[in-house]
């Protein structure tokens, strides 16, 4: 079964939500393998110097940025969410309606 982020990226990219996954301090090779071993369809950039992570003050995986269409950040968010529940739908709905 797909994560729920990639879940997410299934469900709401097709209506213009972009879901985007960096890979943080780890080679190609290590996250090409591992983005085959969970058929993710999602896009997954890499960061392997860590210089995206620090400057935008990451301290832990998962975190994750909501920005509007506007490109300013709307939300953040440390650790696993159920970004498949009823109040996450309710918030990804409401950014798609902006």
């Amino acid at each position: 079964m797909p994560s729920t982020i990639e879940q997410v990226h299934r469900e709401y990219g097709p209506r213009g939500l972009a879901v985007l996954a960096v890979n943080i301090e780890e080679s190609r090779d290590v996250v090409a393998a591992w983005v085959r071993s969970k058929r993710l369809s999602m896009d997954v950039l890499l960061d392997s110097p860590g210089d995206a992570a620090r400057a935008w003050a990451v301290t832990a995986t998962p975190t994750t940025f909501l920005v509007g269409r506007d490109g300013r950040l709307v939300g953040k968010v440390v650790g696993e969410r159920p970004w498949t529940s009823p109040a996450a739908r309710a918030l990804l709905e409401s950014l798609l309606a902006r």
